[in-house]
């Protein structure tokens, strides 16, 4: 063999490995992270991120690989285990509690070439993008199947931190059921966490002593569904259906879908099209998904709550469409207009009807 042919076949067989190189790293999958407040579990905020995670898997297949880290506190901790992640080669993160917030922003200018979502906060960087559900509609709608299910007329919310996304929810709720029974009162007992079954518990145990006798959450454990069946009164599942908790008492749930976000941001990362910005998905969406209703939920009623719903998905109608007053009587959102949503997204007082004081 010649030194001119030896060349060229050595320079050939280079080129072929890579070649084959470049075609591996290119069906590399994508390392995505998860962090998660509470306990994946079976019921929830947490294990509804969870399912859409799996979700992503299932659509994606050998282009993804998944890790997750659950139970991470809202603080110091949150920021170490993000930048674990980062170092770990993970190149999409969801950082999926609103106290991750500062944590993921500290840590996505370390990481500049990765991908940064936090959900349910308002800070963005180039390569930090925020997401969450107008989950206000679904809570609206629950509204409307309490304003007719109580004889009390007195509802409960079990709630976790006095946040904006909170307060919606709770105001929601309110309007909701006042659109089907204008005498409706809401007692609020804040818990101060996203999950704590035991707390949960002895708030849900306080508001049916104090004539409550359907409520609400904005938690993520089944425990004030459990103890409604125990006392005889109606509750809604959160974040996920819980009827398999408490079948009796459970009138249907405000659920998120997160499996099409999760996919469809993957896809973006592995495409090279990923743009930051803020994300906020509803009925209309897929994102917010209503369970079943109890068979004990009056035709009527099931009738006014598929109308709503209808009329929120085709744009005709919002949860917070005026008049609204707070509990002054002053006039929050006038007769026909629709709450802008820089005040939406910043809601501190509570609407006429809701009891208490918005905690400072």
């Amino acid at each position: 063999m010649n030194r001119r042919k030896f060349f060229t076949l050595t320079s050939l067989a280079a080129a072929s490995l890579l070649c084959f190189a470049g075609t591996v790293r290119a069906e590399e999958p994508l390392k995505v992270g998860f962090v998660y407040v509470g306990p994946v579990g079976d019921a929830g905020w947490t294990y509804a991120h969870d399912q859409g995670r799996l979700a992503m898997e299932k659509a994606l297949g050998s282009k993804v690989k998944t890790t997750y880290v659950e139970n991470v506190p809202e603080g110091a901790d949150a920021e170490r285990v993000i930048r674990k992640l980062a170092t770990e080669g993970n190149k999409l993160i969801f950082t999926t509690s609103f106290g991750y917030m500062n944590a993921t922003e500290k840590v996505a200018k370390l990481f500049p070439n990765v991908i940064f979502e936090h959900a349910t906060g308002y800070k963005t960087a180039k390569n930090l993008g925020t997401y969450e559900s107008r989950f206000y509609e679904g809570a609206y709608l629950l509204g409307v199947v309490a304003g007719k299910m109580t004889k009390s007329n007195t509802l409960g919310v079990v709630a976790s931190f006095p946040i904006p996304e909170v307060i919606r929810n709770i105001n929601a709720f309110t309007l909701g059921a006042q659109s089907m029974n204008p005498a409706i009162k809401t007692k609020v007992i804040w818990v101060n966490s996203w999950y704590d079954p035991a707390k949960e518990r002895q708030a849900a145990e306080t508001l049916v002593a104090q004539g409550v006798d359907v409520m609400s959450q904005n938690t993520d454990s089944p425990a004030t569904l459990q103890v409604a069946q125990e006392k005889g009164v109606y509750a809604f599942g959160w974040d996920s259906d819980m009827v398999k908790f408490a079948p009796k008492a459970h009138l249907t749930a405000n659920t998120n879908d997160w499996g099409g976000f999760y996919t469809d941001t993957a896809k973006a990362v592995i495409a090279g099209t990923w743009k930051s910005g803020e994300v906020r998905g509803g009925l209309k969406e897929g994102m917010v998904k209503m369970a079943p209703l109890n068979p004990v939920v009056p035709a009527s009623v099931a009738k006014a709550f598929e109308e709503k719903k209808k009329a929120m998905i085709e744009g005709k109608f919002h949860p917070f469409q005026g008049p609204i007053k707070d509990q002054s009587g002053a006039v929050k959102v006038a007769a026909g207009a629709v709450m802008p949503l820089k005040e939406l997204l910043s809601m501190d007082f509570y609407v006429q009807g809701v009891e208490g004081s918005v905690p400072k």
